[in-house]
């Protein structure tokens, strides 16, 4: 069935921004926001983004920590549709921490580097430059769930809370995963062990691709979708944005890709909130921070069963708040309706927790 395409009154609409897309290379703001570094380490940049006049910053600091392979843009798409742009107007001192490029030499990072130095080192940076405050995280993907990691192995981070986006942590309630596991265990994972063993880990295009195909559907129906909103400047915008992120996509580290592949998807090591990194036993239950977790309603990669199941895992964390909205795995996070759902969701959270750890605060200096 061919496409609805836009109607008489939209015609100048679409003409005008086909213009622009054509001959001024695009109708997106894709400048970032400003920020400058704080912290400077391997695989470890810590930046804060530059606070705006007229705003007061008197909530506590947030770091948002992405996962490996996805570059940081994620929290900041575009102008006007930024999550980090977002946190600053709500009075946050906003803070990233980026791992840069990975490369062949990299190959022997595995995910205690990041779970034990790197979001460690972040945290204690971003936690300095604000005073000393405890600071609030927010993660998306894995970036969520080696966040929950390195407070679970370290009770003495500065952590006051932590927001997980799309952080899956039941890897068989992952459907999409499932014809694939039994075959993967057929040979104990050997295959593929070769083949990221011999490239120095999972290199970008593949990541890339692999990212692609689980949206398939709406790479298939592209063309058509273009045409249906020519006329929408801000869906034109959304789509140039997210095409840039999925440009920017990093490489796996050989190392980390395998306790990936062998502990989360085959094992499924984290469903009874237990792991093992580097000889050093770390447990959910460790954790002693509000926590939120949202999940996408229409997300393959982490489904609301696999980013909830975190819930069970959490006995001694004070508040476990579970919310869903809609969009898939980066939809969810800064779709174009994430403004009234997930971050709308994170805002109520972060403003509570934050509110509690002061009044705590007040009656332990009472």
């Amino acid at each position: 069935m061919l496409p609805t395409l836009p109607g008489p009154g939209q015609l100048s609409d679409a003409a005008a921004n086909l213009f622009d897309k054509v001959v001024r290379g695009g109708v997106a703001d894709l400048r970032t926001t400003p920020a400058r570094i704080i912290h400077e380490g391997p695989q470890c940049t810590v930046f804060r983004y530059l606070e705006r006049d007229g705003v007061r910053y008197d909530k506590p600091p947030v770091l948002l920590v992405p996962p490996l392979a996805a570059p940081a843009l994620c929290f900041d798409l575009r102008r006007g549709h930024s999550l980090a742009e977002h946190l600053l107007r709500q009075g946050h001192p906003t803070y990233l921490v980026e791992y840069g490029a990975i490369s062949f030499s990299d190959r022997e990072l595995g995910l205690e580097h990041w779970v034990e130095d790197v979001i460690p080192t972040a945290v204690r940076a971003v936690s300095e430059a604000a005073g000393g405050e405890s600071v609030q995280l927010v993660g998306w993907c894995l970036g969520g769930i080696m966040s929950l990691l390195s407070i679970a192995g370290d009770p003495d981070l500065p952590v006051g809370a932590i927001g997980l986006v799309a952080s899956p942590f039941d890897f068989t309630r992952v459907r999409l995963m499932a014809p694939i596991r039994p075959v993967a265990n057929l040979t104990n994972g050997a295959l593929l062990s070769q083949v990221y063993r011999t490239l120095g880990g999972a290199p970008a295009p593949i990541v890339r691709r692999a990212f692609q195909l689980t949206s398939i559907d709406k790479e298939i129906t592209r063309p058509y979708a273009i045409l249906r909103h020519l006329h929408d400047r801000d869906w034109l915008a959304h789509l140039e944005a997210v095409d840039r992120f999925m440009a920017g996509m990093h490489a796996y580290p050989g190392r980390t890709f395998g306790q990936l592949y062998h502990q989360f998807f085959r094992v499924n090591d984290l469903a009874d909130g237990h792991t093992v990194l580097s000889d050093k036993e770390i447990d959910l239950a460790d954790v002693r921070v509000p926590v939120l977790s949202v999940a996408g309603k229409t997300d393959v990669l982490a489904p609301q069963p696999a980013v909830h199941h975190v819930a069970e895992l959490l006995p001694n964390a004070p508040q476990v708040r579970l919310e869903q909205s809609p969009g898939g795995h980066l939809g969810v996070l800064t779709g174009r309706s994430a403004r009234q759902t997930t971050w709308r969701y994170l805002d109520e959270f972060l403003s509570e927790a934050g509110a509690t750890a002061e009044t705590q605060g007040s009656l332990r200096a009472a």
